[in-house]
């Protein structure tokens, strides 16, 4: 797995090449390859470099056409959607990546645009009675947390701080906010995307990085491996194309965010916290010392073995082998926005 999909197709020879994806450079009058991607959810701030990309033409420049980006409803479905080729790509977590090929529809993520998951312990001054600073401080609090791998990643987190066994865990489904702002819990489990959120109602928010103490990823892009082994400069060029997109962005960030509201103008109503968002995941979830030794979209074996031993753990379905999920094969490189994607954001 250590191998880029351009080394391959070198050894391959130029025939190889050109056979593989249809595609062809700006200018060389080759054939441009129309694809869609299937969020994880509705458009928000975590999707800016998506609509960048597309709205600065980077897809097309490489000889790619994303002609749909559409909403999803859960990283479950847009990795189910993306296993069945009903979108070639999809926007999804490491866990149900994990266990909708263990059910039997194969999909491997292809890249990692959140090296760091965007898990994290939070609170409000209001409802923790003071500032949260140290896991140390959750011995003795109630932590809510929505269902799935939120409490799981939760839960590794305190057993990893040492203090499970003095929290009272409780479920919160999808209010975990509103129930923390309402101080019925004191602390709470989620994603840094809630704890904006709550900053945007008014609470002054502490938060703790999961990440920290339990390696995870948050977002990978994913497609179903027939696909990419059909596909494979579409799957580079497409993956190019992202990589671009996430560094103009991070450069530009206002802009980044116009291109998200011009494809969506109801988030023109929360465009503020839509770039906070965006701020957050471009400076401290993309990027890290993987990305620096090895470039953008980087996947490594130990947070996919984090995942797969908790969903086990949880008896969560059938897991697929971790080796069979992810591949660093459709990652060029030798291209500037993803083998020296560091060096290419300011």
């Amino acid at each position: 797995m250590s191998y880029t999909r351009r080394s391959v197709l070198a050894s391959l020879g130029a025939g190889a090449a050109l056979t593989a994806g249809c595609l062809g450079a700006p200018g060389s009058g080759g054939e441009t390859q129309s694809v869609s991607l299937m969020l994880n959810w509705t458009p928000n701030g975590l999707h800016v470099p998506y609509y960048a990309a597309q709205e600065q033409g980077f897809y097309e420049e490489e000889g790619v056409e994303v002609t749909d980006i559409v909403g999803g409803d859960g990283s479950d479905a847009s990795a189910r959607q993306a296993g069945l080729g009903n979108n070639e790509f999809a926007v999804t977590s490491s866990d149900q990546v994990l266990l909708t090929t263990g059910g039997g529809v194969d999909v491997e993520s292809v890249g990692v645009m959140m090296q760091k998951s965007a898990n994290v312990v939070f609170s409000t001054r209001e409802a923790f009675g003071g500032e949260l600073t140290d896991p140390q401080q959750l011995a003795g609090k109630t932590v809510g947390t929505g269902p799935g791998m939120v409490r799981m990643l939760t839960e590794l987190y305190l057993e990893a701080v040492g203090v499970r066994e003095d929290v009272e865990l409780v479920d919160t489904g999808y209010e975990t906010v509103q129930r923390l702002l309402a101080g019925e819990v004191d602390a709470a489990g989620g994603v840094f995307g809630d704890a904006i959120d709550a900053r945007y109602q008014g609470a002054t928010v502490d938060s703790l990085s999961v990440a920290e103490k339990v390696p995870s990823y948050g977002h990978v892009l994913a497609t179903a491996p027939s696909f990419a082994e059909e596909n494979p400069e579409t799957v580079s060029a497409f993956l190019r194309g992202t990589a671009r997109g996430a560094a103009w962005a991070t450069n530009n960030p206002e802009q980044g965010v116009d291109a998200l509201v011009a494809a969506n103008e109801s988030i023109s109503e929360v465009r503020e916290q839509a770039r906070e968002t965006w701020e957050t995941l471009a400076t401290e979830h993309i990027v890290g010392p993987v990305v620096e030794e090895h470039g953008w979209g980087w996947n490594q074996s130990e947070p996919w073995t984090t995942v797969a031993d908790a969903l086990e753990s949880a008896d969560s379905g059938e897991v697929a082998p971790t080796d069979e999920v992810w591949t660093n094969d459709y990652l060029d490189t030798d291209d500037e926005y993803v083998g020296s994607y560091t060096d290419r954001i300011s």
